[in-house]
């Protein structure tokens, strides 16, 4: 049954918003260049890799590899607006139909964060990842790792019609009011950094995703 709506939606609302994504993808590729596109393999059930697809809201990090630009100095003003929007997620859509993701569901994480789960934590990946989810009504990227993951398996554990109807309805306040869109003003979004005493690889936990990838929401 979920699978259907999230067919039907995804491509109704892509044939009705094909308009305004066409017009998105030209400012993208005026202000920014090209690609229009980014593409970031994430994690989706059973942690099975699919390349996420959202509008570019940033520069290029830039030749030094050693002093790579920062995420927030790299987002331009285009891709500001877009976040604060989220029309930055309309290609993911596309994901949607495909069947990587739902529209409700744990947001995908990098495909690297797998490693780093506990086996708790690791139960957010029993269902297909969402557009939005319990998490992201709860306060998106401001809230902490440990939060974030109990609202999601805790959405993995309670989830139902009506409580995906519940997120879709109290998504639209969130979205139209910019809610959580970065960390903080300094950081689109902390990378996982497992505690050591979760078992994880200590160097993997230092692997940089804040300057070469594009983590948000």
């Amino acid at each position: 049954m979920k699978r259907a709506v999230d067919l039907c939606t995804s491509a109704v609302a892509l044939v009705v918003l094909a308009p305004v994504m066409a017009v998105i993808a030209v400012v993208v590729r005026l202000s920014m260049g090209s690609p229009v596109f980014f593409v970031q393999q994430r994690a989706g059930r059973d942690a099975v890799p699919f390349g996420l697809l959202k509008f570019r809201t940033m520069r290029h990090a830039g030749s030094d590899e050693l002093n790579p630009l920062h995420d927030m100095d790299r987002i331009t003003r285009i891709g500001r607006v877009l976040r604060r929007t989220s029309l930055d997620e309309l290609p993911s859509l596309i994901n949607v139909l495909r069947g990587d993701m739902s529209l409700v569901g744990p947001r995908p994480l990098p495909i690297t964060y797998v490693a780093r789960y506990t086996p708790a934590q690791a139960r957010r990946l029993a269902v297909r990842p969402g557009l939005t989810g319990w998490a992201v009504v709860h306060g998106r990227n401001h809230l902490g790792w440990d939060e974030r993951f109990d609202l999601d398996c805790w959405y993995v554990d309670h989830r139902s019609p009506l409580l995906d109807l519940r997120i879709l309805l109290r998504t639209v306040g969130v979205v139209f009011g910019g809610v959580g869109v970065n960390r903080d003003e300094q950081t689109t979004m902390d990378e996982f950094r497992p505690a050591p005493s979760s078992g994880a690889d200590a160097d993997q936990s230092r692997e940089s995703v804040d300057h070469r990838t594009d983590t948000h929401g």
